[in-house]
């Protein structure tokens, strides 16, 4: 047996690839292209060997400097590019490679350019803006001046007689009165101060003013004819033009410190309305300059923009380059008397010879007279762990390192995780109608891959992208399982073939309910459509998924526990196989192992017996007789065999293992074995429970207590784990009788008026739930759950997860946000 499992062919994906440690050590004229070389490979992962240095102690950081002054200036063109709406227009054009010091030349100068063209620009803009303010204070204020002055001729003989008839009111009068008072009230110095403000601030402008003059003011208003730019940030601003009428000097002074505060605009209006009408067409005869002087500016600052728009993304990409280059070349030990750089990293097994034709290649082209030298060593820290995944495998190993990246060389879930994942999720999805619904969206995202994966995409959007072929796959095994639930949008279809019951005879008016017989062979594939709406429909499927949720669990932990027993071989760890796996395989399957063989046998014999009662009565009372409970003939003598199987399997767990470590460590440090220490049986580093790294002292209590909570975890897990399964028949009952509810009481109750309008609003809740709460809720509901099962249920089994990523020093892998 273990001969044939070792001539097994090596299955992709099961293991990470093979990794070695290497050193190299560069020249110092062609460490840069070198670096660049393994840059484009990207198989080549450096370790830090400046990690107790400062990054400004470190040998290249005026060159990262000034990499990252670069990256600033073209993130300040992009900005300005962006602003000037240009961005769409702009396509990269091939041209000649610039060096990076020419580059640094040219960025320098243009942001020199765009800083004097931006401040010249909003230098016009303000001086504009404040002539089109003059321009609108000078036409609503001279309406204010004319409206009041008409005013007060018409109102001044009534005004006369009634009200000024008292000599002593002259003193109290209100500024109103004044102001149209003839004579007396222009001797008084009633004055005026006009200008413009921010619509926003007008109210509480209006209130300061009326508070600090105690109401001796009149506040006229009037909406501007035209928005005004904001230099600054470009956003056309409303404002409005006021009028403030006063008297005193010390009230203009109050009313221009308020006018200061609040950013109002003050202009001079003359009372004259000949002067009025000749600024007007000063001001608008230099606003004309002024616009052209503004538009041939912009020309100039967008033709200066286009020409550095169409190399901005290679120019970036270049910086970024460069910028990674020197932070990779920091990472090295700079050997000043050798000239030369030594570098320290990973690569896997069958990258060698790609990295040494890359380095090959760069001594070449730096014309150096000495070679890159590459070769292996020895590493005492672990290696990390790579998988080369595609497209498709890549979501669902991403769905496994989110729980914790896989230990180097451990057995991987995710070659599993492409079928049970989906699987287990479409179990509790199940429904041929929402499972199309969710392939056309899957169907749409991979036809749109190319697309999409160029673009820029949200959060939620780049999740779902990401994932279009585990969403792939999750809609066919929805649709395969809602064919056996036999469920469109909860409705059942005779697909294959007619049902097996019929109405007992012609006087059955309810056949859904009462008097049906089997009157033909089962139905070919799924449930029955005659189950639908009959009385006995929730206790046949509750009783079916429950029981098919126990079988579906109890296969996947045994699947994991035969991966502990491949990652044990794998290992050479004969302890784990012999008091882990072969102990944990007889507790699981002494208990739940034998209910689920319980299960399939009373779905073939068909008995009324009772599981519940069985498995109880199996710990209670395993001597007693089964009665009717009995499924088959030597049931009570395998159980009592089975139980104290399960009860001598939690000893074997706990105790060898740690008493044998011991007796193995004694003996290697009394030289017992001192020439058996390469093999793996004495070697404890590579015992996953022994506790020991690189020679660390052997703590037996420590090892005991964790062999004592691993031990105490599996079985109480065994149980919990079984009925966390249950899930399965949980969510697949909730969104069947979810869909039943929407189609019976939301659709069908809407299509019983006879009345277009109530059908259509039933139409538009069905679609609405149907959309928002079965395929996205639901979807996302039971997508968590199928992802607690493989991180708990199933990984825990085998899955260590404590090793990390390999992240090679890649171009491909530079992110623009990195900048």
């Amino acid at each position: 047996m273990e001969q044939f499992i070792d001539n097994l062919p090596s299955m992709d994906l099961m293991r990470s690839e093979k990794m070695t440690f290497v050193q190299l050590i560069i020249p110092a004229e062609s460490a840069h292209r070198a670096i660049s070389y393994l840059g484009e490979l990207g198989l080549l992962q450096f370790r830090d060997l400046n990690a107790d240095k400062s990054p400004f102690q470190r040998t290249f950081v005026n060159q990262v400097k000034r990499c990252g002054e670069m990256s600033r200036k073209l993130r300040f063109v992009k900005e300005q590019i962006i602003k000037a709406g240009l961005l769409s227009s702009m396509h990269p054009v091939s041209e000649p490679d610039v060096e990076l010091e020419e580059l640094e030349i040219q960025l320098g100068e243009h942001e020199h350019e765009l800083i004097e063209m931006n401040s010249n620009s909003e230098k016009l803009q303000q001086t504009y803006n404040e002539l089109l303010e003059f321009k609108m204070v000078l036409q609503k204020a001279g309406d204010f001046l004319v409206s009041s002055n008409g005013h007060a001729m018409a109102e001044e003989t009534e005004l006369n007689e009634n009200v000024y008839s008292s000599n002593g009111f002259i003193e109290t009068s209100s500024l109103l009165e004044q102001e149209i008072r003839p004579g007396p009230s222009n001797q008084s110095g009633l004055r005026f101060i006009s200008g413009i403000i921010c619509k926003s601030k007008v109210l509480r402008f209006e209130r300061m003013l009326f508070r600090a003059t105690r109401g001796n003011m009149l506040f006229n208003r009037a909406p501007a004819d035209e928005e005004i730019m904001d230099p600054v940030t470009a956003e056309m601003v409303e404002k409005t033009i006021f009028v403030v009428f006063f008297s005193g000097e010390q009230a203009r002074t109050k009313i221009l410190k308020i006018c200061e505060a609040f950013g109002a605009n003050c202009y001079p209006v003359p009372e004259d309305i000949t002067k009025q009408r000749q600024i007007i067409r000063e001001v608008v005869s230099r606003l004309s300059e002024l616009e052209a002087t503004l538009d041939a500016g912009i020309r100039h600052r967008d033709k200066a923009l286009g020409s550095v728009g169409y190399h901005l993304t290679k120019w970036m990409s270049m910086v970024r380059r460069e910028k990674a280059i020197y932070d990779t070349l920091n990472m090295l030990n700079f050997d000043v008397t050798k000239k030369c750089l030594v570098g320290e990293g990973w690569c896997p097994i069958f990258a060698k010879a790609q990295i040494q034709e890359a380095l090959q290649r760069a001594t070449i082209d730096s014309n150096s007279q000495v070679g890159i030298i590459f070769h292996e060593m020895d590493a005492m820290e672990s290696p990390p762990t790579y998988f080369r995944t595609n497209c498709f495998t890549n979501a669902y190993q991403e769905i496994v390192d989110a729980y914790g990246v896989a230990r180097y060389q451990e057995a991987n879930p995710a070659v599993y995780t492409v079928i049970t994942f989906p699987f287990l999720f479409a179990v509790m999805f199940g429904d041929w109608g929402h499972g199309i619904c969710l392939l056309l969206g899957a169907l749409v995202l991979i036809a749109q891959e190319r697309k999409l994966s160029t673009q820029k995409l949200g959060s939620f959007m780049e999740m779902l992208f990401g994932g279009r072929y585990v969403l792939l796959l999750m809609s066919l095994f929805s649709i395969y399982c809602g064919l056996i639930y036999n469920e469109f949008f909860s409705v059942p279809y005779h697909i294959f073939g007619g049902s097996a019951y019929k109405c007992r005879d012609a006087t059955c008016s309810d056949a859904h309910s009462v008097g049906l017989i089997k009157y033909q062979d089962t139905y070919p594939f799924g449930v029955d459509p005659s189950w639908r709406g009959s009385r006995s429909e929730l206790p046949f499927l509750n009783s079916l998924k429950m029981k098919m949720s126990i079988l579906l669990g109890v296969v996947q932990m045994n699947l994991g526990i035969l991966l502990s027993y491949f990652n044990a071989r794998f290992f050479g760890s004969s302890l784990d196989i012999r008091y882990q796996f072969v102990p944990q395989v007889i507790f699981l399957n002494s208990l739940f192992g034998y209910l689920s063989l319980l299960i399939i046998i009373k779905w073939c014999t068909g008995s009324q017996a009772d599981l519940y009662h069985v498995m109880i009565y199996m710990f209670l009372s395993p001597t007693d007789d089964l009665g009717e409970n009995q499924l088959f003939w030597g049931q009570r003598p395998l159980q009592i065999i089975l139980l104290l199987l399960a009860i001598v399997a939690v000893p074997w767990m706990l105790f060898p293992k740690p008493f044998i470590l011991k007796k193995l460590n004694t003996e290697r440090f009394q030289g017992r074995t001192y020439g058996m220490l390469g093999t793996s049986e004495m070697d404890l580093e590579v015992e996953p429970d022994s506790a020991r790294q690189h020679h660390e002292d052997f703590n037996f209590s420590e090892v005991f207590v964790h062999q004592m909570i691993h031990s105490i975890e599996f079985v109480l897990g065994a149980v919990s784990n079984t009925a966390s399964y249950l899930r399965l028949w949980a969510l697949s009952l909730a969104h069947s009788e979810l869909s039943t509810v929407f189609y019976e009481k939301v659709l069908l109750l809407a299509w019983g008026y006879d009345n277009l309008v109530i059908r259509l609003v039933g139409l538009a809740v069905f679609a609405f739930a149907t959309a928002f709460i079965l395929l996205m809720m639901e979807t996302l509901s039971a997508f968590l759950h199928a992802l607690r099962l493989h991180w708990v249920e199933f990984q825990n089994k085998f899955y260590y997860g404590d090793g990390y990523k390999f992240r090679p020093f890649s171009f491909a892998l530079i992110n623009e946000d990195d900048d």
